[in-house]
């Protein structure tokens, strides 16, 4: 069966509300969770105005029993909680590491990988009663490849696709697939912090947020496809991977004979 409820973190802006307009205009519940009331309310007004509705989940995603409140009253109000995208995200500190702020540097760590993580435990639960579930982590650049001057957001992320995949493991024989979603370079709130950081970013991050924001970055269409494929039972076959709106993921569709295929994967000479 295809999910008819889905829970996105992150809602309220950048691509988590891109893909929660998405999800909502191809006919699945939406639950929105952020910790603004005003942009989860303008999130609302948009899927609104698009002729479906949504439910609003006010909580901090490094707060689990706030997560879990949410979780909970989604289930009261829909009746389950089938997919979940955790869309949110945070750069932390940027700048080299010996420059870097700990508290600053943390903030990544709690907003991602944490964030992620309480979402995953505030829902698993349920979806493990039920024997299906879908759960999408979005990751982005420095999950694959070092992104100096970047540094706690990159570790953060390589965390998340390794957590991934070891969730994948766990909840396997529960018909639960856990994956990594890289939507590619967008321009969001993200962005200006890399421009307002300015030389701390380094040149080469401020040339490409330059063009990212002059060109908007990924298509809209591009990243919910994939997230769409993603939450649906055509990849009931994959869990563990890493795939990105870059990568030809649509020949995963018919197989994955590859098992080592999209994963993290330490590369040796034979």
């Amino acid at each position: 069966m295809e999910p008819r409820n889905i829970l996105i973190t992150g809602a309220g802006r950048g691509i988590g509300k891109r893909l929660a307009l998405g999800f909502a205009q191809s006919g699945l519940r939406v639950g929105l969770l952020a910790r603004s009331k005003a942009e989860l309310d303008l999130a609302d007004l948009e899927i609104e105005h698009a002729g479906r509705r949504s439910l609003r989940l006010l909580a901090d995603l490094k707060n689990f029993k706030e997560v879990a409140l949410a979780v909970e009253r989604m289930r009261q109000e829909y009746g389950s909680v089938e997919a979940a995208v955790c869309a949110s995200g945070s750069f932390g500190a940027i700048g080299l590491v010996e420059e870097t702020d700990p508290q600053c540097w943390a903030e990544a760590i709690h907003t991602s990988l944490l964030g992620a993580y309480h979402l995953c435990r505030a829902v698993l639960p349920h979806m493990i009663e039920r024997r299906a579930g879908k759960i999408v982590l979005l990751v982005g650049p420095g999950a694959e490849a070092a992104r100096p001057r970047f540094s706690a957001y990159a570790a953060a992320n390589a965390a998340l696709v390794r957590f991934a995949e070891t969730l994948a493991e766990e909840v396997r024989e529960a018909n639960i697939q856990v994956n990594c979603m890289n939507p590619g370079p967008t321009y969001t709130s993200m962005t200006d912090e890399i421009l307002a950081a300015g030389e701390r970013a380094g040149a080469r991050e401020l040339a490409a947020a330059h063009e990212i924001r002059s060109n908007g970055g990924t298509a809209p269409e591009k990243q919910i496809a994939l997230a769409q494929f993603l939450v649906s039972s055509r990849s009931n076959h994959l869990s563990g991977k890493l795939i990105g709106v870059q990568d030809d993921w649509r020949r995963l569709e018919q197989s994955n004979d590859t098992p080592e295929l999209f994963t993290l994967r330490r590369v040796s000479r034979a």
